[in-house]
């Protein structure tokens, strides 16, 4: 979804929210595959956060160990400069205060689109609503509690990291006394007291959180904080679960029974309706069978820019548009909506939605300079790692796909296209936690580099997070800004399917023009310096690449070039096949190329290999749906800062080995 303007894309939401059905309790969790390494401590950084932790933790007779697995399992350590979270929570300890989050929010303009992509249908308009405070569950509000409890005023809690730590013991405290649980020094004699903390209310997500928090406890943890701050939690091999403490909550149990989610989160089944409502429209997604009909091909990363109830609301809606997971942000809990052989509206582009898997993130703010919780992380790692597995999904940047790397399908509508997770989303920790981490791959004759800045360190300038043209506050990112010669002085690159007038690009939170991300793979140009040239828009765009801190690391594969003798080729935005394919009564969609072109001379990566397809459905009756099969065969390519698609009859492949 929009990552700037509004809910989910699509229509009127309805008011009204289905009942969750019953079932199990998760069992204990398994270690998080691949879970990256600790990082590199560095040299002698200040230690201050971890005496806040030690002073904290025997203020409230809470086990560091405790303290600090919580805070690992929310935020990392990081304090994020005093930025709020997508959900409203400040701090190491992700205090929630979503009322003053929202109170300095400023909702974003931008194109509305169709987010099903298809014109066999008509457009869907969009609608934005922010909740009231009485619409906001307490695990919005676990702040407000904190100051209550602890007694340091609201606005330390969110700004003074230390002030932060206390009140997340204070809170921890809190809920062991109100389970009847003793304030010991044992670490797994806190279980009931960390499950609470999450905020979840169904027994499932609050066992996963905790279990995820004994895991880190256990095993131990350290790092650089984004402040500097070096914290380090020593590995406790006894500290067990104790899962039965869970009993003692009274919490709701989930419906998991459809679902089709790893055993290692928490997930349960709120389906989404398909339902037609007259004049033969229909909602909100469509039926096939998948991955017999056709194959899924990609796993697209969004965010919600609603609340959690919203999402829910909206996904139930058979007015509006449905995808298949929705993540909760403050614990990493999953709900399924639609099963994976069916196709969700969700990716604006149809040829994206037929062939992809849509996850959605909560996060209501609208602010691009929040972030994102580590469970939301690792809950949604370990999702789209179990879906790739399942379906032969590469877990590579161009098959899990964020919305701002769908393509739009054809030149109109490339301005409207979607600009979610945006620049804030941690693409390499997301990987290493799929155990897929960015690396060097190659040398200097690799002919190829991976996007890979160090995201604490990396804070390319943005502006519009709050008010157009004003700067936001520096962030790190997982973005590298692309210039049209090898200076911070030249101007960025311009994109003519963005801007057909050929205006100037700006560096404008959801400006997609001049920018490439984390883990996505370009072949190299020309370098000169620290700066490194790749072929982009089908012209040298330049980024500075320092060897000291370098933001690409060199990488080899096979590359697309026009075929000898041709001067250029066409660019598309979805790989359709060709008009024969089509049945008698069935009229051909365009194979419409993109105001673009790939040049002579010109490389660029391939992202895979695929004969062309349409899922024809554009009524309720699924007796008339079709899956369009052609001949005419395409390579997806990263040609900007999205995936793009050319014929294989016009491009030859070769090595990016230079020699």
């Amino acid at each position: 979804m929009h990552r700037s303007t509004r809910s989910i894309p699509g229509r009127r939401p309805r008011a009204g929210v289905r009942a969750a059905g019953t079932l199990a309790t998760a069992a204990l969790l398994l270690p998080l595959l691949g879970a990256a390494p600790p990082q590199d401590a560095g040299p002698a950084p200040s230690a201050r956060l971890q005496g806040a932790f030690a002073a904290a933790a025997a203020e409230y007779r809470v086990p560091q160990s405790v303290l600090l697995g919580v805070s690992y399992l929310q935020s990392r350590w990081d304090a994020h400069g005093g930025a709020p979270s997508v959900t409203g929570g400040y701090g190491p300890m992700h205090l929630t205060d979503a009322r003053t989050a929202i109170a300095h929010t400023v909702a974003h303009s931008h194109a509305e689109g169709d987010a099903r992509g298809d014109d066999s249908r008509a457009p869907l308009k969009a609608t934005r609503s922010v909740p009231t405070d009485n619409q906001l569950p307490a695990r919005l509000k676990t702040l407000t509690r904190a100051a209550e409890l602890s007694g340091i005023p609201a606005e330390r809690l969110r700004s003074d990291p230390a002030a932060n730590v206390r009140g997340g013991a204070a809170l921890l405290a809190a809920a062991q006394k109100r389970l009847g649980k003793p304030l010991s020094g044992a670490a797994s004699d806190w279980y009931g007291a960390v499950a609470t903390f999450s905020g979840a209310d169904d027994s499932a997500t609050a066992a996963t959180y905790a279990n995820d928090v004994f895991a880190v406890i256990r095993d131990g943890e350290k790092r650089t904080t984004d402040a500097g701050q070096r914290v380090a939690l020593a590995a406790d091999p006894a500290a067990t679960p104790r899962a039965a403490q869970l009993t003692e909550m009274g919490l709701r149990r989930t419906d998991t029974s459809d679902t089709e989610c790893p055993r290692t989160v928490s997930c349960e089944w709120i389906p989404a309706p398909y339902e037609e409502f007259g004049e033969g429209d229909y909602g909100n997604h469509d039926l096939a069978d998948r991955p017999k009909d056709q194959s899924i091909d990609y796993i697209v990363v969004h965010d919600t820019e609603a609340t959690w109830e919203q999402t829910l609301k909206l996904v139930q809606d058979p007015t509006y548009l449905a995808w298949h997971y929705s993540l909760r942000s403050t614990d990493g809990h999953i709900v399924q909506s639609i099963k994976a052989k069916d196709v969700g509206w969700h990716a604006g582009n149809w040829y994206v939605n037929a062939k992809s898997i849509g996850l959605e993130h909560e996060g209501f703010l609208a602010q691009p300079d929040s972030w994102y919780t580590e469970e939301m992380y690792r809950s949604s790692a370990r999702l789209v790692s179990y879906l790739a597995k399942k379906y032969d999904i590469p877990l590579d940047r161009q098959h899990i796909l964020g919305h701002d790397t769908v393509p739009g399908p054809t030149t109109s509508t490339i301005p409207s296209m979607h600009t979610d997770p945006g620049p804030y989303w941690d693409w390499a920790h997301y990987f290493a936690l799929m155990g897929r981490p960015f690396h060097r791959a190659a040398g200097a004759n690799g002919g190829v580099v991976t996007i890979n800045p160090d995201f604490a360190r990396n804070k390319p300038e943005f502006t519009g997070c709050a008010k157009a043209g004003e700067a936001c506050a520096p962030h790190g990112s997982s973005v590298v800004r692309v210039y049209t010669a090898p200076s911070e002085d030249a101007p960025l690159v311009k994109d003519i399917g963005l801007r057909p007038g050929g205006q100037d690009s700006t560096i404008d939170v959801n400006d997609m023009a001049s920018r490439v991300s984390t883990g996505q793979q370009y072949a190299v140009a020309d370098r000169k310096g620290d700066w490194t040239a790749i072929w982009y828009l089908g012209h040298k765009a330049w980024f500075k690449n320092p060897g000291k801190q370098p933001t690409a690391v060199g990488a080899k594969g096979l590359v697309v070039t026009p075929k000898a003798g041709a001067t250029e080729v066409p660019v598309y935005g979805r790989a359709y096949p060709e008009a024969a394919a089509y049945p008698a009564g069935m009229t051909p969609q365009a194979v419409s190329p993109l105001p673009y072109k790939l040049l002579a001379g010109q490389r660029y990566v391939i992202g895979g290999r695929t004969t062309g397809e349409y899922f024809f459905s554009p009524t309720f009756d699924t007796s008339t749906h079709k899956v369009v099969k052609g001949k005419d065969v395409y390579y997806e390519i990263q040609f900007a800062h999205r995936v793009a698609y050319v014929r294989a009859a016009d491009v030859q492949v070769v090595s990016s080995k230079k020699s």
